[in-house]
């Protein structure tokens, strides 16, 4: 019988560090020639993303060495880094984007130089930022959207598709540069050659919309000269409806998903229908309520893939998603089966196969193949390894809350797990309510150590997919519109409240924890009038905390404008943006809480943690503040999550009042 020891103090073989060494994904799969590529995580190496191939023979293999990162700034949250192409002798070429400086870089792995830059470096503002490359050999360039500084402030930026010489000659001249597109949208996606190499084809939208809101696809055509595109029109899409991604088929019509009956859904576009003012398009599989697409954060995200015999591997679900192939002809969608339910926005074709990302409640992300004759799967890359005795992992459940209005609330709920211990008769454990960002994102289902870190100590946690969600249709992510601050406080309250009234977690130790916009909903439940008395402590992490500062080129561009939505125009509801702030609420703060911040973080600036801990001084609030330096929007450094989780747990050790002696104790001033 497993001995009963209160929740919280449990022995765990999780620690800090090895929560800390699995944190983070693959990205970006592609194809070049017979092998698999990808972007791979490297926490223990300053955070560095590496370029990994996988040869023809199984074997997996970096291909380049620290200190180059391959990582795209563009937007801030980046996009699709690199392109890769095989040639006929000599090994593959890549392109790819390096973090440090931004410019884009040409590499033969196997000729056994060194990158050489493509691109120049610009002195203004942030420079030159490129993202969601193709490599054209044949044409001697690579399309990819650049993004460009005109000013100081984060908003003097333009975005254009350009071509970038393969023959270097743009690496110190920006003239070199040819811009393909006429920059007359504020934000845009890299272009999609057509088959027959005549058109391309683009994703474009301007402020205040957000990707979810509203975009519109571009078609222009292409001159056999290599300069600029001509004819370009919006053919599709509008400032309702949502439009996450374009392809095009062997079959020289278009495909793109996007939302006009409140779910994102594939349509297609006849070749013979492109020539309209206004494309007309159809649904490949109409009237289904689940997602086959989702919310543009980083450009060059892939939902969908088309195949050369006509079919399409598609990503798709409700809360979950799953790879089906998808067979226009005959209207019949197929689901690949295997351990995996959320398959990745990142997706190639590799022979007759298909190459996704996938993970599970049991299982990290892997690269998986599929057969697409059979839908036969199978693991060809960072494939999962258990780094600990999957007994001390609680796998979580779905489940659906009733919220204020009956409203539904969507949420895994991960109970306190350990093979060898147990709670005391008459206790209840605590809970921690984790907040996703976004808020326009959704928390998937999928293992992770850092909630076994706390479950195997007894410590329960619950993921909300709060109103404003996305994975259940417009009308659930709709709900945030202009009640930020409102549906997303109510909604982690009313799950953290139905927990302690079911019985399985303890009213008196709730606790709140989030980064970015989960900071924001963490930083707001505390202050809420309504909500501060359902939360013992909270653990905030690179906020948004004042609404008004970053309204006013407090942040980076393309957030810049995403308050309109989600509060209102600061003109005309300038009062909304005070009375919701965190900022101008910190008299109604009575949890103890940690503050943790990156000092390079240009999305949510360390600024608003120093005005809001000013605010809060003196006011006899038990809290600690942690500044990382070279840590940005979200962290990427063993060494900073380490001292983030231990910090965490020993916050939660002081609030619910139990014993963590193998954690450094956190100083929580007053």
């Amino acid at each position: 019988m497993a001995p009963a020891l209160p929740y919280g103090t449990w022995h765990s073989p999780i620690d800090a560090g090895l929560a800390a060494s699995h944190d983070g994904r693959p990205e970006y799969l592609g194809a070049v020639g017979d092998e698999v590529w990808w972007t791979a995580p490297r926490p223990a190496e300053g955070g560095r993303r590496a370029l990994v191939r996988r040869r023809a023979d199984g074997t997996e293999e970096s291909v380049l060495p620290a200190p180059w990162n391959v990582r795209s700034r563009v937007i801030e949250y980046g996009g699709l880094p690199w392109a890769g192409a095989p040639r006929a002798a000599g090994g593959p070429l890549v392109v790819f984007v390096h973090f440090a400086d931004q410019r884009l870089y040409a590499y033969e792995p196997d000729g056994g130089g060194a990158p050489r830059p493509l691109t120049p470096v610009s002195r203004t503002g942030g420079g030159l930022r490129f993202a969601d490359p193709r490599l054209l050999p044949e044409r001697g360039h690579v399309w990819c959207v650049m993004e460009e500084f005109t000013g100081e402030a984060p908003t003097d930026v333009r975005r254009v598709l350009v071509a970038v010489p393969l023959d270097g000659s743009a690496a110190d001249d920006r003239a070199a540069l040819t811009e393909l597109s006429d920059g007359r949208h504020r934000f845009v996606t890299g272009p999609q050659l057509s088959p027959d190499g005549r058109r391309a084809a683009w994703i474009a939208w301007d402020h205040p919309r957000m990707p979810w809101d509203g975009t519109e696809v571009v078609l222009a055509d292409v001159p056999e000269d290599g300069g600029p595109f001509t004819g370009a029109a919006a053919v599709l899409g509008g400032p309702d409806e949502a439009v996450s991604q374009v392809a095009w088929s062997t079959d020289g019509s278009l495909l793109y998903a996007s939302d006009p009956g409140g779910w994102w859904e594939l349509r297609r576009v006849a070749a013979a229908d492109l020539g309209d003012a206004r494309a007309r398009s159809t649904a490949l599989l109409p009237a289904r309520a689940e997602e086959f697409a989702g919310p543009l954060w980083r450009i060059g995200m892939q939902w969908f893939l088309p195949l050369a015999d006509g079919r399409i591997a598609a990503v798709h679900g409700t809360g979950t998603n799953t790879l089906g192939i998808l067979d226009p002809a005959a209207g019949t969608l197929t689901d690949v089966e295997g351990p995996w339910t959320e398959w990745a926005s990142t997706l190639t074709a590799h022979g007759t196969a298909v190459v996704g990302l996938a993970a599970g409640p049991r299982t990290s992300y892997e690269i998986v193949e599929v057969d697409t004759a059979t839908r036969a799967a199978r693991v060809i890359g960072s494939a999962h390894r258990d780094a600990v005795d999957p007994a001390y992992v609680s796998a979580g459940t779905e489940r659906v809350f009733t919220g204020p209005g009956g409203r539904e609330i969507h949420a895994h709920v991960h109970p306190p797990h350990h093979p060898e211990s147990t709670g005391p008769d008459g206790e209840l454990p605590p809970y921690v309510v984790w907040v996703h960002g976004g808020p326009t994102s959704r928390a998937p289902l999928v293992l992770d150590l850092e909630i076994a870190y706390f479950t195997s100590r007894g410590i329960g946690v619950a993921e909300v997919n709060y109103g404003g969600s996305t994975g259940y249709g417009r009308a659930y992510r709709n709900r945030l519109r202009e009640q930020w601050g409102v549906v997303d406080v109510e909604d982690c309250a009313a799950v953290a409240l139905a927990l302690a009234a079911e019985g399985s977690a303890d009213r008196a130790r709730l606790a709140v924890r989030g980064g970015s916009a989960g900071g924001w909903t963490t930083a707001a439940s505390l202050t809420s009038p309504t909500a501060r008395d359902v939360w013992a402590c909270g653990a905030i992490s690179y906020p948004i905390l004042d609404l008004a500062g970053w309204a006013a080129d407090e942040t980076h561009d393309f957030e810049s404008r995403y308050l309109e939505s989600l509060i209102g125009p600061y003109a005309e509801v300038p009062e909304r943006y005070a009375e919701r702030s965190p900022i101008n609420l910190v008299g109604n703060i009575r949890a103890p809480f940690l503050l943790l911040q990156g000092l390079d973080d240009v999305i949510c600036p360390p600024a608003q943690c120093d005005r809001f801990l000013a605010a809060v001084a003196g006011r006899g609030v038990p809290h600690a503040y942690l500044s990382f330096a070279g840590e940005g929007h979200g962290f990427r450094r063993k060494d900073t999550m380490v001292r983030c989780l231990e910090s965490e747990l020993s916050l939660y050790a002081q609030t619910f009042g139990f014993e963590r002696a193998d954690v450094p104790r956190l100083e929580l001033a007053p």
